[in-house]
């Protein structure tokens, strides 16, 4: 199954539209504004909220918690390595690898591929592409998604400020 994270330009906060291949809305994201570290709630197209992802603030690392139902069920942790990026999902035992500054990358489970994420350039706001396998939850690999995206924003946001 393919589905589609569109973020809104212009909105205060982190605002996403996630939809299926044909345009039906399936997700909506919205960000707290002022908060203490990144957090994002996952709704469904009838507004019930299927996740909360909140970020672990004082860490080495960048570490984020997905929570369903007032219940932290994963946490997506970024490895320490020289060469390359990697993330590690705990809970369903998820490894992403691949080009995370390209955002193109593989979330895995035992070898196998759970989803695959390319993003599409020259769009109006990011726009990314997840292929999820049909077995695999998807609320999980969205999630996943938009903490990676968030990591990368941050380190964005980081180099650009030690720059000035």
């Amino acid at each position: 199954m393919k589905l589609y994270i569109k973020q809104k330009v212009f909105s205060w906060g982190d605002k996403f539209r996630i939809f299926d291949e044909y345009q039906n809305d399936r997700y909506y994201v919205e960000g707290e504004v002022f908060s203490f570290g990144k957090k994002l709630h996952l709704y469904s197209d009838t507004g019930e909220e299927e996740a909360f992802i909140h970020q672990k603030v004082l860490s080495f690392m960048p570490r984020f918690f997905i929570s369903r139902n007032n219940i932290d069920v994963a946490q997506v942790i970024k490895k320490f390595t020289i060469l390359r990026q990697e993330y590690v999902v705990e809970g369903p035992g998820w490894t992403v690898n691949g080009n995370f500054l390209a955002h193109d990358y593989e979330i895995t489970s035992g070898g196998r591929s759970v989803a695959s994420i390319s993003k599409h350039w020259f769009t109006w706001g990011d726009t990314y592409e997840i292929d999820i396998s049909d077995d695999a939850d998807e609320v999980m690999a969205i999630c996943v998604v938009l903490i990676i995206d968030a990591v990368i924003a941050q380190s964005n946001n980081s180099a650009a400020a030690s720059s000035n």
